[in-house]
């Protein structure tokens, strides 16, 4: 039976009652993901590794589906504007897909249940019975919020504080996400702070840039209500990332001239707080100090096709991706006429020694959050909240086209731009500076 049919069935009993009634503490700008009246919006599905359902045809797709809607039809019931679960059966899963949100949602629970939130279906937020001695050994007394399928002790695993309500009182989760980057507040108390939420099916990549929110069953009764999202827009989820300890970080550009900046200042221009290679023009753009160990930041945008570079401890002359320790790649990856690259050289790559991630960019000219640490030999990057590459270069043995790069091993020096005569800009370029 197609999928759509079967979503026909499962709510077509009440489409024509009043919507939304009962939604009286949604925050102003969140939209409603239940209408307090039945499923629509929403479907089965279990605890379900998302890329073994993105590899499905479309007929098995239907056939999960409606084996998952009809264990949903016997487990989730509505009651009085609350979505309740038996404490068995498959989670409750929105149809729709989202990436970059904020998520506000109220539940209830009762002794030695506990669930969760999956995120771009990925476990979770998680919700204990936080007065359950049997459970206090996967820390269950420390309460609810934390990223509990993290890896043992990585932040956000368990929360900061105990923020749980007793049992017959509601609970509100506030839950913001940019990139893997999750932030969690429980009854108004900040309880994980922005911590990176792993990909609990695939450790060694990044969490999926989209998926689907889930409510997990889990051996008890839960109720639900008040759940609502909001997407948060790129200038939005930029600020967010740039506002993380931003007092710990020093500005490189005033935003105003190539002040503190030294090589080809001909070849780029300051526009309304933004540095711009000049189209047709190049060379490498440096910040004054010179630096060993730092985190930078900055915001990107590329025009179609663009091309330019992070040079990385720079000597100040030469091709810096020889000559530095390393060029990052800042490049328009899925622009046609780059479909045939090394993987080595597309964006946040260290150019010729380790590919990065792809999938991570925002559209093609939208401004881009960009963190780069750089430690010793190990140099991460992180893109729009989510890193898309963390290598020691010092283990590198294989180099594209077998170059040899001489400053690999270079302790210092300057960081900036490479230019590659595209009109790439850069805007908030700040730097924090690290113990050597």
């Amino acid at each position: 039976m197609p999928a759509c049919i079967l979503r026909v069935t499962f709510v077509a009993c009440s489409i024509c009652l009043p919507a939304l009634a009962f939604a009286s503490d949604i925050p102003d700008g969140f939209t409603p993901l239940f209408n307090g009246e039945n499923l629509e919006g929403w479907h089965g599905m279990p605890h379900f590794d998302p890329k073994q359902w993105d590899e499905m045809d479309q007929a098995e797709r239907e056939k999960k589906l409606a084996e998952w809607n009809a264990d949903a039809e016997k487990h989730w019931t509505v009651e009085d504007g609350e979505l309740v679960n038996d404490g068995h059966g498959v989670f409750l899963t929105t149809d729709k897909q989202y990436g970059d949100i904020e998520l506000v949602v109220d539940y209830q629970t009762v002794p030695r249940a506990d669930s969760g939130i999956y995120l771009r279906a990925t476990p979770q937020v998680q919700i204990w019975d936080y007065t359950e001695p049997a459970k206090f050994n996967l820390g269950s007394d420390l309460g609810s919020g934390g990223l509990w399928n993290n890896s043992p002790g990585a932040r956000g695993k368990d929360p900061f504080v105990l923020a749980d309500r007793p049992f017959g009182e509601w609970n509100r989760f506030r839950i913001r996400q940019v990139g893997a980057r999750t932030t969690v507040w429980l009854n108004d108390m900040l309880v994980v702070d922005n911590a990176t939420m792993e990909n609990f099916w695939r450790r060694g990549e990044p969490l999926r840039r989209s998926g689907p929110i889930q409510l997990q069953t889990h051996g008890g009764e839960i109720r639900w209500r008040n759940i609502a999202m909001r997407e948060i827009p790129a200038d939005e989820a930029n600020q967010v990332l740039s506002d993380y300890h931003a007092q710990a970080f020093e500005p490189l550009f005033n935003g105003q001239d190539l002040k503190g900046w030294h090589g080809a200042v001909d070849h780029y221009e300051v526009t309304d707080g933004v540095i711009r290679c000049k189209e047709g023009h190049g060379g490498l753009l440096l910040a004054e100090p010179e630096l060993r160990n730092f985190v930078a930041r900055l915001e990107f945008r590329l025009p179609p096709g663009g091309n330019n570079g992070l040079a990385i401890r720079s000597p100040g002359s030469g091709n810096v991706a020889y000559n530095g320790m390393c060029e990052l790649q800042v490049l328009d990856s899925e622009h046609p006429k780059y479909a045939n690259l090394d993987d080595r050289q597309y964006h946040g790559s260290a150019y010729g020694m380790v590919a990065a991630k792809r999938g991570y960019l925002r559209p093609t000219g939208e401004w881009n959050f960009q963190e780069v640490t750089v430690d010793g030999s190990r140099l991460k990057v992180e893109l729009n909240g989510t890193v898309i590459l963390d290598a020691d270069l010092s283990e590198v043995k294989e180099f594209m086209d077998n170059s040899e790069h001489p400053g690999l091993s270079r302790e210092s020096g300057f960081f900036g731009f490479a230019g590659h005569n595209d009109p790439v800009e850069f805007r908030n370029v700040s730097v924090k500076r690290l113990a050597d």
